[in-house]
């Protein structure tokens, strides 16, 4: 049941019905962010929002943040080629959200101020802390940024027609103006946006594709397994490893919860019950979002074709099999409309990434390492923006250096590094009363450079990347080991070096984190 030729596909050629609705999109936003700037004075107002976005308006920002690019052209292409193995980066995804609702979300409310190293350094000694903090949310940020920039460069290659260097330079500009201008609340409403247009783009797609099986999803996938064969909907063809599999869903699962451009947005809201709301929301969006990206990965495998979706793609990765479905179910104009959703879908993460690197540039490093916690507002605002014009023009640099590249594994790098570096020192933080300033450093490095070593030294880089024969570690990502480290060494060096002060203030810390009581 192949509906699209290869040969005929209007993927890249110039769409002036992308461009018209990218511009479109980019004037309303640019509207939002002139908006914004005249209501973005104070600390609190750029980074904060000034704490007046509301759970429901906070939860749909925090499904937009979430539902980047790889989430929308990966998966869907993961399972266009692969079948069902492709779902568990959809569940690892998702199930990272409760983790958050239940142990993370009112704490770091409650606790925080900014950056989720306000949590960490609470009880602690600030200046270690917020340095080894940096580290890991930078790190964190930086791999982030790159798969994003390299995604639109090629994406924009592709549909656009334009040259690449142009895309990704395009991409930098317009995202530092939202932040730089609008700080918080303009990034609020453009991801609100952002994820309205993709929430709607990809419930169209589903809605065409199934109108071929008589809305019945079960007759998509028999029809899968017909063309392909059962193996389509059996698990094994892309992890055939078990360990792989559980450390894989371990970084995407506990990433979620060290990820700083998400924790960041619980500080938009009022308080810790508009928190818990801003997360139920989202997971509700997230689930919903999904369940679609699964049903459009089958679809482009059925309607399309796996042979036309290689063809058709930059390489073998599957990541035009949405678009290429989007043309086969609703032409060309409906091609054009989920094009410039997904460099929309770029546009809002790469501009909650940079808020998140900016805001732990000026606070935790300007204000809490260099100036001692003693900063006017108007200073560290200035240090802000000057920070948003460095990380849009690093982000250039970056897009511009990796151009070729296969970036799918620095995706995985960044949750390995957020489960690995961020996860085990926040709950620690929180939970455990005897978590010490050196357990803190100590647990943050030990995640941060093991995650990154055993990836470099992983199948993914040592092998396909770099060339050689062999891995030194024979997993794909790290997160089994490097987690697991992380909660030792944090662990195992706060029993050794215990920390009387921190232990007096966790009494302090456990009032504020359930009651609220001082919440900023």
């Amino acid at each position: 049941m192949i509906l699209l030729d290869a040969s005929t596909s209007s993927i890249g050629q110039t769409s002036f019905i992308s461009i018209g609705m990218f511009l479109l999109f980019v004037g309303i936003t640019m509207m939002i962010t002139y908006w914004a700037a005249k209501k973005t004075k104070t600390t609190s107002e750029f980074y904060a929002a000034g704490r007046s976005i509301t759970g429901f308006q906070n939860g749909l920002a925090l499904a937009g943040d979430y539902m980047s690019a790889a989430s929308f052209l990966g998966i869907a292409g993961m399972v266009a080629l692969r079948g069902y193995d492709g779902l568990i980066y959809s569940i690892g995804f998702l199930v990272g959200w409760p983790i958050i609702m239940f142990l993370i979300a009112e704490p770091l409310r409650n606790l925080g101020k900014y950056t989720f190293a306000d949590v960490v350094a609470f009880r602690l000694k600030q200046r270690p802390v917020r340095i080894a903090a940096s580290i890991g949310s930078l790190s964190t940020i930086s791999f982030y940024l790159i798969a994003q920039m390299v995604g639109a460069g090629g994406l924009i290659s592709k549909i656009f027609a334009l040259d690449y260097s142009i895309a990704v330079v395009i991409v930098g500009i317009v995202m530092s103006a939202y932040v730089l201008f609008g700080g918080m609340l303009a990034t609020t409403w453009v991801q609100i946006i952002k994820a309205i247009l993709l929430l709607s783009g990809a419930s169209i797609i589903v809605l065409l594709t199934l109108s071929h099986f008589h809305f019945n999803p079960l007759e998509l996938f028999s029809a899968a397994a017909d063309q392909y064969g059962s193996e389509v909907l059996s698990p094994g063809s892309y992890i055939s490893n078990p360990w792989d599999a559980l450390s894989l869903g371990m970084a995407l699962m506990l990433g979620t919860a060290g990820l700083p451009h998400i924790l960041m947005r619980f500080y938009t809201v009022p308080d810790a019950k508009a928190a818990r709301k801003s997360v139920f929301v989202a997971t509700g969006f997230i689930g919903y979002f999904y369940i679609l990206t699964f049903i459009i990965g089958f679809g482009a495998m059925v309607l399309v074709g796996k042979e036309v979706i290689s063809a058709g793609g930059t390489d073998t990765s599957g990541n035009m099999a949405a678009l290429m479905l989007a043309e086969a179910t609703g032409g060309s104009a409906f091609l054009g409309f989920i094009a410039a959703v997904a460099f929309a879908t770029i546009l809002a993460v790469v501009a909650g990434l940079t808020l998140s690197g900016a805001s732990t540039i000026s606070h935790d490093l300007y204000v809490n390492v260099v100036k001692k916690g003693i900063a006017n507002e108007a200073g560290e605002v200035k240090v802000a923006k000057t920070a948003t014009i460095g990380l849009g023009i690093l982000s250039i640099i970056l897009g511009l250096l990796f151009k070729g590249q296969n970036v799918a594994f620095m995706v995985g790098l960044a949750f390995a590094i957020a489960a690995s570096a961020n996860f085990p020192a926040l709950i620690l933080s929180i939970l455990w009363k005897k978590f010490t300033t050196r357990g803190a450093q100590i647990s943050i490095l030990t995640g941060t450079i093991t995650s990154i070593l055993l990836i470099i030294l992983s199948p993914t880089v040592w092998k396909d990347l770099l060339g050689n024969e062999a891995a030194i570690f024979p997993l794909k990502n790290p997160a089994l080991i490097s987690l697991p480290l992380s909660f030792l060494a944090g662990i195992v060096t706060s029993l050794m070096y215990p920390e009387l002060e921190a232990q007096e203030k966790f009494e302090k810390e456990k009032l504020r984190t359930y009651l609220g009581v001082g919440a900023e």
